[in-house]
């Protein structure tokens, strides 16, 4: 008696049973066999299914046109498609993302989700490929090795908007955190030590302006990814793609997804180059060190709160200690430096698997993929959280900077233009050697009266280029 719950494929490698229900094939179900390695599946990155569906749709219409493929099945192809883009089917897609095949999986569980839904919109039964194939039809004139690469291209360049939008949102809060602060006066830090004033917006401004620079980093490296190498095929000699096939493709795809997509002008080579994927995953591992850099202040400035710097107040998210009471620990920066550490590492990873390709095709694409997909994905949640949850609700401790400020030798630097270098030198040393400050001792030696000293401290003259000129 058959089982009805599924239905049997066939590959080269044999007989394999599928779920009746399933939309995927033998090939799909194969991997599912083979790749239980990272956790991480298809459907968790719907920008990939999307990706990929533009391209299997760019492809069959451009067959169609050439005369190619069957305008009915074509039809067919590309409405399934649409399905797909539109957020339908997305559990079909369960492979692992980590896999050998260098993505012929990914391909092909593609390639068997589309031909099913086609089917089903053409009359016919899942797994009657005799009516629309997922390698003959969905899959015609392509390979994994140019199809597979140019869907993740995609995804990156779609994957990357979200991320600049979520960094300007973040540079958004520090520009209003300085704006909020920017009559603040405190010591600014060389080396850890002492150097010499600023204000707390001037260096709320600069952790936006830092990472200003940022998001047009992004943009100059995703640029790199729209040039595709689509009609190459198995080795970028456009076996079994028709002549105008490549190009006809490419400027489809750019039709449907309304981002413009240049064909590679080498397409044996564009095959297994991975250069572009190296530079934007540097693009990222260069964010992340600029936001764990900025992390790692926000850490300090918060130390405390009696023997730290305690300059900034970050917002309690969590108990601190489950021995300490009163303990409250700077959780949300600690979590974003884990991610840069991660995004860093990540691209350590796209680095040796670019450098692994041989001859002509790069096997370990699907490792950089994962990497840049989780690197992006980490990325935005935690610049997000960052913001919302830490960022936005910064408080500075106003009084407590000023006296550090008044406190310190390193004060007596902008007063050289009021009371000269060699005057300054003797208030610091006898500072250093009494460990009294440098305000009293000026007042103290009568060099500037208290209404002068408070008008050189103001924040504006302590900050402003030439000051002590007005």
């Amino acid at each position: 008696m058959s089982d009805t719950r599924f239905r049997v494929e066939s590959d080269l490698i044999g007989e394999l049973q599928v779920p009746a229900d399933a939309y995927y094939g033998v090939q799909t179900q194969r991997a599912l066999n083979n790749y239980q390695i990272s956790t991480t599946r298809m459907y968790h990155y719907p920008e990939y299914i999307v990706a990929i569906a533009y391209v299997k749709m760019a492809a069959a219409a451009a067959n169609a046109e050439l005369g190619v493929l069957d305008k009915d099945i074509a039809d067919a192809i590309v409405a399934a498609c649409k399905e797909i883009v539109g957020g339908k089917l997305h559990d079909q897609f369960p492979v692992d993302m980590m896999q050998g095949g260098a993505g012929t999986s990914v391909n092909m569980n593609a390639n068997e989700v589309i031909a099913n839904r086609a089917l089903e919109l053409l009359g016919h039964k899942k797994g009657e490929y005799q009516y629309c194939s997922p390698n003959d039809h969905v899959n015609c004139a392509q390979s994994t090795n140019d199809a597979y690469p140019t869907a993740f291209r995609y995804t990156f360049v779609r994957m990357n908007r979200l991320l600049v939008e979520s960094l300007r949102a973040l540079i958004a809060s520090f520009r209003a955190k300085g704006d909020e602060f920017s009559d603040i006066l405190k010591m600014g830090r060389t080396q850890l030590q002492d150097a010499v004033p600023m204000t707390s917006g001037q260096e709320f401004h600069a952790f936006a302006n830092n990472l200003e620079e940022e998001v047009a980093n992004l943009e100059r490296n995703v640029v790199l990814l729209k040039e595709i190498n689509m009609g190459g095929t198995a080795i970028g000699t456009g076996l079994n793609a028709v002549p105008g096939f490549a190009e006809l493709c490419t400027r489809r795809l750019s039709e449907f997804t309304g981002d413009h997509f240049e064909k590679a002008p080498d397409l044996v080579e564009a095959t297994p180059d991975t250069g572009a994927y190296v530079s934007y995953s540097a693009a990222l591992k260069r964010l992340a060190i600029k936001l764990s850099k900025i992390c790692n202040d926000l850490r300090l400035m918060a130390s405390g709160p009696r023997c730290g710097l305690h300059e900034i107040n970050l917002p309690a998210m969590a108990p601190g200690s489950s021995i300490m009471p009163g303990k409250v620990n700077p959780v949300i920066p600690e979590v974003t430096n884990q991610v840069c550490f991660k995004v860093i590492g990540n691209d350590t990873c796209v680095a040796f698997a670019a450098e692994a390709g041989q001859l002509q095709l790069n096997v370990m694409e699907p490792v950089i993929a994962q990497s840049i997909l989780e690197s992006v994905t980490w990325l935005r949640n935690a610049m997000d959280t960052l913001r919302t949850k830490c960022i936005d609700g910064i408080t500075v401790n106003a009084d407590h900077c000023y006296e550090m400020v008044k406190n310190s030798i390193g004060i007596v630097t902008a007063l050289n233009p009021y009371i000269g270098y060699k005057t300054s030198t003797k208030v610091a040393k006898e500072a250093l050697e009494t460990g009294r400050s440098v305000y009293d001792l000026v007042l103290e030696h009568g060099y500037m009266t208290k209404e002068k000293l408070d008008e050189a401290l103001d924040p504006k003259a302590m900050t402003s280029s030439h000051a002590f000129l007005k």
